[in-house]
């Protein structure tokens, strides 16, 4: 009898079941997403704002395939929650959405990377998809864009505030509107939008920082003086993401920009744990060991042998590797091993007879799986080959045995967005309550062997 680390799932139908078998027996790994969370994240945000009577509206950003979680199934839970406006980087994401069948009736989507020469501009104001410039050259080619399809383009003026990113300059924003005012009288623009980025919002606790994004607000607010004193008043202005959304009031403008916190993490742990701000994790990321090792003291595990076993006990290797998104970085060394250095390697959660355990990752992560140290025989712990263990999900975090996003971006030192954003298509994404969050017709929307 196999053991697992999470709770049985609550699947939907006799399908649900079946898909999530299938899964199991296709890849030896699961990205299990629950669109009720993602839902009622994006609802919370909504209220933070002023809820739909606010006056602020609320861009659900699901770009990167929806920081992992999937674009479409993302897209449809915050519109779900309450969102009126999609945000995605790349134009290819952008117009898939609408061929998904999220028209304009419905929201507004913004996209903004893209390189001016060969962009799909034309198609994007086509399908009725705002695009941001912030460049001369991409002013010129979505006018020419724009003159092709024989209607304006929905234009956000993206402006540098201090990011020092994307955007225009304060310095340089005056060529900006002598180029932009003849387009706007030529009925080739509609200006939209006037958005910018912060770049430390998320760290509150940093007197420089906090400095630094009330800076940003003030230049942000001089450029929309420049254009409203060049006669292209912005309809809307946004520039807060997820933190600013939460603890700047004054940067929420007409439009907020949550990325993050539709998947239900905080923007930084700096300001605290997602159950502060009434988020909850959407994804939970689940394996099953392939096979279960004795091995002696002494044994080096993995690559370089930077980890050694430091008595006789078992091991078993997680078939998830590089290649699926499973940061090197989260490797696990001790100072028996060749690095002559302690660091702590990602959690996992792992049931034994005795109840759940927290694990680390042993050695090195290699491209499709890495190696636990159990610490003990698994005999005695009662674990198994086909158990499954469970890497992070909505836990609390490590030192309640239910590893986060937040734990492993720590192992690998970056930020939890990276740590599911990063995870490959070779995992199979598969979906918890759609029934319940979704209308019927976007349920059709999602790939039905997706659905528990």
């Amino acid at each position: 009898m196999t053991l697992s680390a999470l709770k049985p799932w609550e699947f939907s139908s006799p399908q649900g079941k079946a898909n999530y078998r299938r899964a199991r027996r296709l890849y030896p790994g699961q990205a299990v997403i629950d669109l009720k969370s993602m839902r009622d994240n994006m609802r919370t945000l909504v209220d933070v704002v002023g809820g739909s009577n606010g006056g602020t509206a609320v861009m659900g950003i699901v770009k990167a395939d929806g920081y992992g979680h999937g674009l479409v199934p993302s897209a449809l839970a915050a519109l779900a929650g309450g969102a009126t406006w999609l945000g995605t980087a790349q134009p290819r994401e952008a117009l898939q959405l609408r061929m998904a069948g999220i028209g304009s009736d419905r929201c507004h989507i913004l996209t903004w990377m893209y390189n001016s020469g060969e962009a799909l501009l034309p198609e994007l104001i086509a399908s009725d998809i705002d695009v941001s410039v912030g460049s001369l050259a991409g002013i010129d080619a979505l006018a020419k864009a724009a003159r092709k399809v024989g209607r304006p383009a929905r234009v956000h003026v993206n402006v540098d505030t201090g990011l020092g990113r994307n955007g225009f300059t304060e310095r340089g924003f005056q060529v900006v509107l002598d180029r932009l005012v003849p387009l706007v009288h030529e009925e080739l623009f509609e200006i939209v939008g006037l958005w910018s980025h912060l770049s430390a919002a998320e760290s509150p606790d940093v007197l420089e920082f906090v400095e630094l994004t009330d800076r940003q607000i003030a230049l942000f607010n001089d450029f929309t003086r420049r254009m409203e004193k060049a006669g292209i008043s912005p309809q809307l202005r946004h520039i807060a993401n997820t933190a600013a959304t939460f603890s700047r009031p004054e940067a929420r403008f007409d439009l907020v920009r949550p990325g993050i916190g539709l998947y239900g993490y905080e923007a930084d742990p700096a300001m605290g744990t997602p159950e502060q701000f009434g988020l909850k994790p959407a994804m939970t990321l689940q394996a099953q060991i392939s096979t279960v090792k004795d091995v002696v003291e002494g044994q080096g595990i993995s690559y370089g042998s930077t980890y050694v076993t430091n008595s006789d006990t078992s091991t078993v290797i997680i078939p998830l590797g590089y290649a699926d998104g499973i940061h090197r970085a989260a490797s696990g060394f001790d100072d028996s091993g060749s690095e002559h250095t302690t660091k702590i390697g990602g959690p996992v959660r792992v049931m034994t007879k005795d109840g759940p355990r927290v694990m680390h990752v042993s050695g090195r992560v290699c491209m499709d799986q890495f190696v636990l140290d159990l610490g003990a025989p698994a005999v005695e712990l009662g674990v198994s080959e086909g158990d499954t263990v469970e890497l992070f999900g909505p836990g609390r975090g490590e030192e309640f045995d239910e590893p986060t996003a937040d734990d492993w971006a720590r192992c690998a030192g970056t930020i939890s967005d990276e740590i599911f954003a990063c995870l490959t298509s070779r995992i199979p994404r598969l979906y918890l309550n759609a029934a319940e969050v979704l209308s019927p017709r976007d349920v059709s929307k999602l790939h039905r062997r997706q659905i528990l």
